[in-house]
């Protein structure tokens, strides 16, 4: 068994892209095994078992997750997690991971494969709500994608969003109010929010959204008539039903599983996709195993050895 220690991946963010593309296209065929998210609940976080199976790549492993928001204040990330890859013929753990980055870059790359498929525009404007660690995967993996001439970010915390625009002063990036930061083509929320942040009024027709923060019970960033007049599209049904961004809308009445249009695997294959430019469409991203055990295997075969020292 190999244990994986360095500083940072040192993975091409494309080639993440492409893995987790595959890795969705694959799920979209219906060629893997993954139950859904297991979840214990602390009182102030939670952690989350996600096991998977892909057999085209002979792959299978578990991840341990963890999301506990009020960690910065520590100087804890909000987010850390181990990835533990099995040997298919005997069941042998064959590689321990600090799947911490991994997971910022596997989440960047689902909403960066989104953005490529659902977009309206090829050059865009993106709006990015909140400006943590997901804010930023979701731009660096993004701009692999689409091009961006420029980025309105939204932060609760206004030195934040001047740093956030200060690291991606490339993009011609401005601190923007919530509003403001909706006046996007695609708009990408990453908080941790339980009551709607994003109101219906803000949105434009033909406005792309990665809904990102939502992905666990009770979790909700968009206002639910956003969804009522938006194609959803989310990465596994049983998922987002129980704990997406469609998780509240859903328990309250105000949106049915039904409605969903597909999964991102789907919109990769070609069943299903955006309707036309004027539409809104909205991917709820939850986060799957599959996407962890593909950006695992890439990060053992390129060495790009995960610290395991965690902070």
């Amino acid at each position: 068994m190999r244990y994986y220690p360095s500083p940072e991946t040192g993975l091409d963010l494309r080639e993440v892209n492409r893995a987790v593309e595959e890795a969705f296209a694959e799920h979209g065929r219906g060629n893997v095994q993954m139950p859904p998210k297991v979840y214990i609940n602390f009182s102030h976080g939670d952690f989350r078992t996600m096991p998977g199976y892909i057999p085209s790549l002979e792959t299978a492993g578990v991840k341990i997750v963890n999301v506990h928001p009020e960690n910065p204040k520590s100087g804890l990330p909000t987010v850390m997690a181990l990835t533990v890859l099995l040997s298919v013929e005997s069941g042998i753990p064959e590689a321990i991971l600090n799947a911490t980055r991994l997971t910022d870059m596997r989440t960047g790359a689902a909403g960066a494969v989104a953005a490529k498929y659902l977009s309206p525009k090829r050059e865009v404007t993106l709006g990015v709500v909140g400006s943590g660690r997901q804010a930023g995967a979701q731009v660096e993996a993004i701009a692999e994608e689409l091009r961006i001439d420029r980025i309105l970010v939204w932060s609760r915390n206004e030195k934040n969003a001047l740093a956030f625009c200060e690291k991606y002063a490339r993009f011609n990036c401005e601190q923007a109010s919530l509003e403001r930061a909706c006046d996007a083509e695609v708009l990408v929320t990453t908080t941790p929010s339980r009551k709607p942040l994003i109101r219906d009024g803000w949105i434009h027709e033909g406005t792309h959204i990665n809904a990102i923060g939502a992905d666990a019970p009770g979790k909700e960033e968009l206002d639910p008539g956003i969804l009522s007049r938006a194609g959803v599209f989310v990465d596994d049904p049983a998922q987002a039903v129980h704990s997406g961004e469609i998780n509240v809308p859903i328990r309250e009445g105000f949106y049915a599983p039904e409605r969903i249009r597909g999964t991102l695997g789907e919109v990769i294959l070609g069943k299903t996709g955006r309707k036309g430019k004027d539409e809104i469409t909205v991917f709820d991203s939850t986060g799957l195993a599959i996407q962890d055990l593909a950006i695992a295997e890439i990060a053992v075969k390129n060495g790009a050895f995960i610290n395991l020292k965690f902070p």
